[in-house]
């Protein structure tokens, strides 16, 4: 651990563990509730190296340490043996259902998506194998390859029971065993007949439990509810062996003989609405899919389609829905080939060259984040371009056969059981067309001065000529209001400077923009703050009102994503003024140079009043 010995002298001068009732963090304080707070050491804690001070303020005991936080934070609760999990549960309880749904999905399934598609990847190479004549369904080599490829299908409730007890906070190996009764040989033998468990008929289903999501899922959640009852009042003395003993018992006959016919029930019956919805017109389903799926990728909304895809193709065998965005990352590669083509910036080809590698291996993030989604004409036109490749899929009426990799890795997904057919060639043809007519369209449209040329090294090289001896950078203003000096905010640690030289705005409007081209470096969970980094070095926070990280996250909405590269002016938070002065709290937000001691001096403007975007700090280099 980093800073476990700080951690150690900072829980030892807080009066020890047994004196900490809770502990959060914000985006630079440890905040104590101590049972006393008298036992705390606080001039002690004030002349501590890695401690800025101590502030007293709503019931908290405030620890100041600065923006590696979250790194002490995770020393402290390892040394004190304090649970880390609090301040996400009390932030999942405030989810809307839709995002808690999207969160639960992802939960469930994003830890496993690794090695789906390396299984995956195994089957397509089996598949081409066995398409070109080179291996024979018999041959003992195809059958190792198998084994590997179907090894995860064939046993997917036991992964799944991990991440979703991971995600339900079970015990991971109850929910293991839970997956491992669904898929256990004898059970699978009864697929499709209807059987008893204590003169209680049990319909097994037709195609077994071995590729579902849908029921292992449900299982784990009333799994996670029922070893939380058992927890409160099984004695602590046969706890470990009585709660799993009891949750098993009591789970897994309700799987089979509820969770499981209903879940079946449902998931033939989403198989059977979607398959109709891209049925009543396969190329508008996929100009939709293809269109928006980057959108949701970065909203996190593909998560809901991941589930249905994987219904599809356990229930149908094949899935059309997601087989539709296959294409998109060829048309968002095919437009950064067009934009490393045409620039003569430096700096931008050479984040042009990795994103295109990873383009092809489906990885589009690097590509959307860093390259088109900030100069935004450009990711409209992979939208257009992704769009296109989704209705082509759908004219040739393409579907994925199985779960593969991405890219490339993923075309061989699209040979099914009568090998390569009309289906195969759609996903070819789409990502082919994506992939030129992604590079026509970007190379024919005109780039920003900056993006087609050295621009920005010209304008520095300018800014020497006529001042060889001091550059500077101006921090614009993020929101519209008064300005204040530093020193009249009602908080000691921003007032003193501590955190950093800066101004502090009296918001008139419940709106942050960004201030500097950059990129958004922190962004807390409660989203009352925001840590910018400028292109040119300089970190700059954002604290909206006193002591709001207590709203945890009520009252503020964000409009942007931590790493996202931002544009000076682009909307990153909006905030309910109104309702955070009803709470309480004050609106008063300081924006301070973090790194300060980096500069020469932090010059804020002389204006009273000001506007969004308008000169406010001038960082001297």
């Amino acid at each position: 651990m980093k800073y476990e010995k700080l951690a150690k002298d900072i829980i030892e001068n807080v009066g020890g563990k047994g004196n900490i009732n809770s502990l959060t963090h914000c985006v630079t304080r440890l905040r104590f509730k101590l049972k006393d707070e008298s036992k705390a050491n606080t001039e002690v804690l004030k002349a501590m190296d890695g401690v800025v001070t101590v502030v007293k303020s709503g019931g908290q005991y405030q620890v100041v340490i600065g923006n590696h936080v979250p790194d002490v934070y995770a020393d402290v609760c390892k040394v004190a043996g304090l649970a880390t999990e609090g301040a996400e549960d009390s932030l999942e309880e405030k989810m809307n259902p839709f995002d808690r749904f999207i969160d639960i999905i992802s939960g469930v399934f994003q830890p496993v998506l690794g090695v789906l598609c390396a299984t995956g990847m195994i089957k397509g190479l089996n598949a081409i194998l066995i398409a070109t004549g080179l291996l024979a369904d018999t041959d003992s080599t195809y059958i190792i390859l198998n084994a590997i490829g179907d090894c995860l299908f064939n046993f997917f409730p036991i992964f799944l029971g991990y991440t979703a007890a991971k995600k339900f906070k079970l015990n991971q190996f109850t929910g293991m065993a839970i997956g491992a009764a669904m898929v256990y040989p004898a059970i699978t033998a009864l697929a499709g007949t209807t059987v008893t468990f204590l003169g209680i008929p049990v319909v097994m289903p037709s195609s077994s439990y071995q590729s579902t999501v849908i029921p292992i899922v449900l299982a784990i959640f009333l799994a996670s509810k029922v070893e939380r009852l058992l927890k409160k009042i099984v004695p602590d003395v046969v706890k470990t062996f009585i709660v799993p003993f009891l949750t098993l018992l009591l789970v897994v006959p309700v799987t089979f003989m509820a969770i499981g016919p209903v879940a079946t029930i449902a998931a033939n019956k989403l198989g059977d609405i979607t398959l109709a919805v891209y049925n009543f017109s396969p190329i508008l389903a996929g100009l939709f899919i293809g269109g928006f799926w980057q959108v949701f990728v970065m909203f996190g909304l593909h998560w809901g389609l991941i589930p249905l895809a994987m219904n599809n193709l356990a229930v149908l065998g094949y899935d059309p829905i997601v087989a539709s965005s296959i294409a998109v990352c060829f048309a968002q590669t095919g437009v950064v080939m067009a934009i490393a083509a045409k620039t003569k910036n430096k700096k931008l080809r050479s984040l042009c060259i990795p994103s295109i590698i990873s383009g092809f291996f489906g990885v589009t993030e690097p590509a959307i984040y860093g390259i088109t989604l900030p100069r935004k004409k450009p990711f409209i036109l992979s939208c257009v371009v992704g769009a296109l490749t989704g209705g082509i899929l759908g004219v040739f009426g393409s579907r994925i056969f199985m779960v593969g990799g991405m890219g490339i890795f993923a075309i061989p997904t699209f040979i099914g059981p009568a090998g390569i057919d009309k289906s195969f060639l759609g996903i070819i043809v789409a990502s082919i067309v994506g992939l030129i007519v992604g590079f026509i369209l970007m190379y024919f449209t005109k780039l920003d001065h900056e993006d087609m040329t050295d621009g920005k090294v010209e304008k520095v090289e300018n800014n020497l000529e006529k001042d060889a001896l001091v550059k500077q950078e101006v921090i614009s203003s993020p929101i519209k209001g008064d300005v204040l000096p530093l020193n009249q905010v009602k908080d000691e640690v921003f007032s003193a400077g501590l955190l950093g030289k800066g101004v502090a705005i009296e918001p008139k409007e419940g709106k942050v923009v960004s201030p500097v081209d950059g990129t958004l470096t922190t962004l807390f969970p409660t989203h009352h703050a925001l840590g910018i980094t400028s292109d040119n070095g300089a970190e700059i926070l954002i604290h909206v009102g006193m002591d709001t990280v207590q709203l945890e996250g009520k009252c503020f909405t964000p409009k942007a994503k931590q790493g996202d590269k931002i544009k000076a002016g682009q909307v990153l938070l909006e905030f309910d003024i109104d309702g955070i002065k009803e709470a309480g709290y004050p609106v008063t937000t300081p924006v301070i140079i973090s790194n300060s001691d980096n500069y020469l001096d932090i010059i804020g403007t002389e204006k009273k009043e000001i506007n969004r975007e308008e000169e406010l700090l001038t960082v001297m280099i």
